[in-house]
């Protein structure tokens, strides 16, 4: 029975992207997923360390948003899951648990729409290629039969991930690897390149400068790849910070 609902959940990707003339992708994944956990959107973000480092798709503009929430913030089921390497299933955003286990994340998402979030970690043995996310605009849990078929979607995305970093491309799809679309693609870009510009204007390590550029991002309720994007255009630079007073 089980095979058989497997069978049934890779056919829907394949017919999906068939319709479309495209390779299957990760993308094509998300879509499926949320036909199939009757959600409002989808997304995967990718590894290539122990956390989720950028978006690689998207089913609409509030997926980004709650998805880079998490990379900014630190926090949500997301990051999680990845660290947990099991599902986070956060059915009200609004209960007390939410509120205690994600403080910040938890206001900015409901504030973006997203009143429920689960989280599927995309791992193969010890590997960890990143997570699938999905939100619904209204409370509620996961049915069963949804959650089994997130599970088998999620082992889908996984595979296709590992397999478009392995080929450093998604095949042939022009949206690119995994079907990532080109506009996440220049976010990646310039988040990774403004990370590189901070560590030689403050002298800091990657990890720090990632952290200073999601602290200001924070701080000025401002989105990552904004402020990311002002940092290589030059139109912002942070200052590093002060020395220790030598008097103390």
């Amino acid at each position: 029975m089980a095979d058989d609902r497997r069978a049934a959940i890779l056919g829907l990707v394949a017919a999906h992207a068939a319709a479309g003339g495209r390779a299957v992708s990760v993308a094509g994944v998300c879509t499926v997923a949320v036909a199939a956990a009757r959600v409002s959107g989808a997304w995967v973000s990718a590894a290539s360390g122990p956390v989720p480092d950028f978006v690689m798709c998207v089913t609409d503009p509030v997926c980004e948003q709650v998805a880079e929430l998490q990379q900014m913030l630190g926090e949500g089921p997301c990051r999680d899951a990845a660290a947990c390497a099991a599902p986070v299933l956060a059915g009200d955003l609004d209960d007390e648990e939410s509120g205690r286990r994600w403080p910040a994340f938890t206001p900015a998402a409901r504030k973006l729409g997203a009143a429920a979030v689960f989280a599927f970690p995309l791992t193969i043995g010890a590997i960890r290629a990143g997570v699938m996310g999905l939100y619904r605009g209204s409370s509620g849990p996961l049915a069963s039969t949804q959650l089994g078929d997130c599970l088998l979607l999620g082992d889908a995305a996984t595979v296709l991930l590992l397999s478009a970093a392995d080929h450093g491309t998604g095949g042939d799809d022009p949206a690119g690897a995994g079907g990532q679309p080109p506009d996440l693609a220049v976010h990646r870009a310039e988040i990774d390149q403004a990370t590189g510009m901070l560590t030689e204007q403050l002298g800091v390590s990657i990890a720090e400068a990632f952290a200073r550029l999601r602290a200001y991002a924070y701080a000025q309720d401002r989105r990552l790849a904004d402020v990311a994007g002002d940092i290589v255009a030059r139109r912002l630079r942070l200052a590093p910070d002060p020395a220790p007073d030598s008097e103390l």
